[in-house]
């Protein structure tokens, strides 16, 4: 499950996540639970999405990064 595209915007996955994070710092447990996603593939997309600088890690946890706030932001 790829969560940015090869054009470099976030694929449907990827924008689940990133509105999983709207409301502040959670858990990739918190993050499956809220999507409904595997486990396995919230971890392999949040990794993506850091790695995007769209998101950042903080502890076990991850929150949006401005980069991501901006972007989900200008998303209908």
């Amino acid at each position: 499950m790829a969560c940015i595209s090869s054009d470099g915007k976030p694929t449907e996955s990827g924008i689940k996540l990133l509105r999983s994070l709207e409301s502040g710092l959670r858990s990739p447990e918190e993050v499956a639970k809220y999507t409904g996603l595997p486990l396995f593939r919230v971890r392999s997309g949040l990794r993506e999405l850091a790695g995007a600088e769209l998101v950042t890690q903080k502890g076990e946890g991850y929150e949006l990064s401005d980069k991501g706030d901006k972007l989900i932001g200008s998303l209908p």
